[in-house]
């Protein structure tokens, strides 16, 4: 077993969590599944009604007596803090906050409530002032992810993060997918990683089978980065590019943002029906680490090959070169 500073903090055997997807793509038996593999199951809550949210953690917990998550970006809902807490989370993770929110009471609150904090960054600035202000665990996430992402790419905002804060344990995030992921994020300084793409290409993900599909068939050069999908939606994601894939929808739409925001609630019903008919279109956020997924597993299994493919890394191949 890999014993590292984050399984040691929160309590779980395996250094692997889930990334805690909006609006959605995540839900209780994904989170269950995860965190009852050994690994931390993350839920995300943010744009989900406050019963959908409290639906998915009783599901989870029915599923596992294991530490879960729940996830908060923290620029869109700050006003939902308490909702979350309340529904009594080993860890609060959050990401994406504005300049102008106070990190420490948000954190502090998280504290009271008996929270481990987690919170994920795109630069080295962000995760020094995080820790400041309290947090337990930083999330290191690179340009290779999927949805909303920094500019650096992995390999150099883990080090950069690792080097910054290294008081906490760093878990990197972005392109990993399997147990030479895992090993190479341990050569660069981190504790363990986080998994978004991966974790949607499981049995257990919420999401369309065309969404699984599309990643299935990804070799990792179909996204984009891009603002489209914020322009429709109309949030405002403070410093966030995000990684879409290149569907015909997006390829429709580039470069004529002003036109998009117009026709808002006509394209929102043109998305709805491709998730309706399960359509291979509309807007399909995951990483470049698409192409080194082939299959579509049970989550639970998918976190124990991880660690057993990392063991197996560390304790046979890394000594031959010494």
């Amino acid at each position: 077993m890999i014993t590292t500073r984050f399984t040691q903090l929160l309590g779980v055997d395996h250094p692997v969590a889930s990334a805690g997807m909006g609006g959605g793509a995540t839900g209780g038996e994904l989170v269950a599944a995860v965190s009852e593999a050994g690994g931390l199951g993350v839920l995300g809550a943010s744009f989900l009604p406050p019963d959908e949210v409290a639906s998915q953690v009783r599901r989870a917990r029915e599923l596992t007596a294991k530490p879960l998550g729940i996830n908060l970006l923290l620029h869109a809902t700050e006003e939902r803090v308490e909702e979350v807490l309340a529904l009594e989370p080993e860890v609060f993770s959050t990401a994406w906050a504005r300049d102008d929110q106070d990190l420490a009471a948000i954190f502090a609150e998280a504290h009271e409530h008996g929270c481990r904090v987690m919170h994920m960054v795109p630069h080295v600035d962000d995760a020094v002032r995080a820790v400041e202000a309290g947090a337990d665990v930083i999330v290191a996430q690179g340009n290779e992810g999927g949805g909303h992402i920094g500019e650096i790419g992995t390999v150099v905002i883990v080090r950069q993060v690792v080097r910054g804060v290294s008081s906490v344990p760093v878990l990197a995030a972005g392109g990993f997918v399997d147990g030479p992921g895992l090993a190479a994020a341990f050569a660069l300084g981190a504790d363990g990683v986080l998994l978004g793409t991966r974790f949607l290409a499981t049995n257990e993900a919420p999401v369309e089978p065309a969404y699984k599909d599309a990643i299935l068939a990804s070799k990792g050069d179909d996204t984009i980065v891009t603002t489209l999908g914020d322009s429709l939606s109309g949030r405002d994601w403070p410093g966030a590019w995000a990684r879409v894939r290149r569907t015909p929808f997006v390829e429709r739409w580039l470069g004529r943002e002003p036109e998009l925001r117009r026709r808002r609630d006509d394209l929102w019903q043109e998305l709805t029906q491709f998730q309706e008919s399960d359509a291979d279109d509309g807007l399909m956020w995951f990483g470049q680490s698409a192409g080194l997924i082939d299959s579509i597993e049970p989550a639970g299994d998918l976190v124990r090959e991880i660690v057993a493919e990392a063991e197996e890394i560390l304790r046979s191949r890394l000594p031959t070169f010494l």
